[in-house]
């Protein structure tokens, strides 16, 4: 049986600006919105929804970031409504008691904000879901196996754009990094935390 420490739901920025028409709309979401909503929607308590928030402007940003919003520019605060930063329907609903994380890079853990605080809650085990599964997921999840945590990928939970790059991404997480990490489906997650 596996063991599992203080844990955390950590859901990578399932927001309406990937769920709906944009540029940055990521197809797969809808499929794994399902299991993403049964994890949250059990323990909203324990799940801190990430948040991708563009600048207003490329400027603001440091070094090829810049680079990055100057071809996204219709992504930035100037031209995105700031609604598509909220989460995608009916996870909003869950906050409070989930909360969420603002963070202006794939990765949350750039600051040290999110780790001073899973620290001070005592969390050793994170459980990864959302979007995507090759950029963002994937910046979380080896920033927190940088971190020390012990880590849980829901691969029927997280998603892409891509399938290629779906798949390379978690063979790659669950063949380099089996130590630190599990690969499992969210049915087999709840089983055992139940």
């Amino acid at each position: 049986m596996l063991a599992i420490g203080e844990w955390r739901h950590l859901c990578v920025d399932m927001q309406r600006m990937f769920a709906e028409d944009t540029p940055w709309r990521v197809p797969w979401m809808e499929r794994v919105c399902p299991q993403v909503e049964e994890m949250a929607g059990r323990y909203p308590s324990r799940t801190i929804f990430t948040r991708f928030v563009p600048p207003g402007h490329a400027e603001e940003m440091p070094g090829k970031w810049q680079d990055y919003y100057k071809k996204w520019w219709m992504m930035t605060g100037k031209h995105l409504p700031t609604e598509f930063i909220d989460l995608a329907a009916p996870l909003a609903s869950l906050v409070p008691p989930a909360r969420t994380f603002d963070k202006r890079t794939y990765s949350p853990w750039v600051d040290g904000r999110l780790h001073d605080g899973l620290q001070s809650e005592r969390v050793t085990c994170l459980v990864i879901t959302g979007g995507e599964t090759d950029v963002c997921v994937l910046a979380t999840t080896i920033g927190a196996i940088d971190l020390g945590y012990q880590v849980i990928v829901l691969k029927d939970a997280v998603c892409s754009s891509a399938d290629e790059t779906h798949d390379a991404s978690l063979e790659l997480l669950g063949d380099r990094f089996s130590v630190q990490l599990e690969l499992l489906t969210t049915e087999e997650f709840l089983s055992v935390v139940a």
